[in-house]
């Protein structure tokens, strides 16, 4: 009780809490970068919740000012992979712009995105893109329909339309962020190194293998401008590679077909076996061999990069049916990466072919409208040698028959084995989730 403190106490009671001041502020958000810019989040996070708090004592909880206090707060929340704290933080500064400014507030962008990044992790993948279209939309009427900026917006919204099998939309979405990238480079310029690569990977990922080899030859004829072992050359000398093998694991790009359908993949025609009574382009072999020369003219030698090239290599003899040649590369790859630091690329089995059900969603004919999405499940084995075995279903929704077609078609499937010290190990235990569409019965 007031009453029964000493007069001094009693008076320092009544005072009011001392304003926080923007000094105090100031060095709050110092703290808060040292540690975040060193992507040391645990010791962050104090700092970003502190500096929310103070925003909202010195200018209340519905302030402008709160917005960018929040989203570091959603950014080091998303980062430490607690995605609702996130949400939350993100929404609160979007609502409070929506609150006290138009829709056409440049300070929305940032925490659009995050939002819409978050919604992605959580799998709220509709919500992703109705956030993440709003800050394209915003860029573009902000900045031009070519700035450079919205690119941090789009690529997220492309991971939204994948989730949501709208392939046609993210091809659109990754054509659009090409010309972004030449209208304010250049065609030719050593900046469209990135652009090229992630347009090509589009490629590769909706089964138009030699439109993305053309990509990634038009990367390293800008790369060998550095010289004819730039390290820059190393990254499409690999896509080079892996167009070849992917080619001959899937079928090659067919022109007859639409420019693009509604799929991620061509109809493939997988082999009976890993040869399927044909050979490899040798070309690919050569440009993998090109990328390890390249790497080993560097001084220190990136081991790292040495060894995801050997791995990548390994994976091209397992596709031509050497499985003592790739194996002895995989162990050559490990030792690579152990001195590196971390073997995590060989410890779990990699997918090399896989050819989905003509009932999974990156296949299926049936109009989404008319459909429903439902999934199988299926728990295998992955052999020393990459072979699978011992598949079963191990959780379902959908129908006995599509189920059987999954399984049928993990049969057929080829992975790389994982290592363990240096040594190719079987692997139980394994899982693929298959989303497939089942028709509606009012349909």
């Amino acid at each position: 009780m007031l009453g029964l403190l000493p007069a001094a106490l009693w008076v320092l009671a009544l005072q009011p809490a001392a304003a926080v001041t923007d000094d105090e502020r100031l060095q709050t958000y110092r703290d808060f970068r040292v540690y975040f810019d060193q992507k040391q989040y645990d010791q962050a996070l104090p700092y970003a919740e502190r500096l929310v708090e103070l925003t909202e004592q010195q200018y209340g909880d519905k302030a402008r000012e709160l917005v960018n206090p929040l989203t570091n707060l959603g950014t080091v929340y998303h980062r430490l992979g607690n995605h609702s704290s996130a949400e939350t933080s993100y929404e609160r500064g979007v609502q409070i712009l929506e609150a006290s400014a138009a829709n056409t507030d440049r300070q929305l962008l940032l925490p659009l995105q995050g939002l819409g990044e978050t919604y992605n992790a959580l799998g709220q993948h509709e919500d992703a893109r109705l956030v993440l279209k709003r800050a394209v939309d915003l860029s573009r009427n902000l900045d031009g329909l070519f700035n450079l900026e919205q690119l941090k917006f789009v690529e997220p919204l492309i991971d939204s339309y994948v989730a949501l099998a709208q392939f046609q939309d993210a091809e659109k979405e990754h054509q659009y962020a090409f010309r972004v990238a030449e209208t304010a480079y250049g065609r030719n310029d050593i900046r469209m190194l990135e652009p090229i690569d992630h347009y090509a990977r589009w490629f590769e990922f909706v089964g138009r293998y030699s439109t993305a080899r053309a990509l990634y030859g038009r990367a390293l004829t800008i790369s060998e401008r550095k010289g004819k072992n730039s390290p820059l050359s190393v990254d499409p000398l690999r896509g080079i590679a892996r167009t070849y093998r992917l080619e001959f694991l899937n079928g090659p790009e067919d022109d007859s077909r639409e420019a693009f359908s509604n799929s991620p993949t061509n109809t493939p025609t997988m082999p009976s076996d890993m040869n399927g009574g044909q050979r490899l382009n040798a070309d690919g072999e050569r440009a993998l061999k090109m990328a390890l020369g390249a790497i080993d003219a560097q001084t220190p030698v990136d081991r790292e990069r040495r060894g995801e090239t050997l791995v990548e290599l390994g994976d091209w003899y397992l596709s031509s049916g050497d499985t003592n040649k790739a194996l002895e590369t995989y162990k050559d790859a490990w030792k690579e990466l152990m001195q590196a630091g971390s073997t995590q690329l060989l410890s779990a089995p990699r997918q090399l072919a896989y050819r989905p059900p003509a009932s999974s969603i990156t296949r299926s004919r049936i109009d989404p409208k008319d459909a429903e999405e439902k999934f199988v499940e299926v728990k295998f084995t992955v052999t020393n040698d990459g072979h699978v075995s011992n598949i079963e279903t191990a959780s379902s929704d959908a129908p006995t028959g599509l189920q059987k077609s999954v399984v049928n078609a993990v049969k057929k499937a080829r992975y790389s084995p994982r290592l363990e010290n240096g040594e190719p190990a079987q692997t139980t235990g394994v899982t693929l989730r298959e989303r497939v569409m089942v028709k509606r019965k009012d349909a």
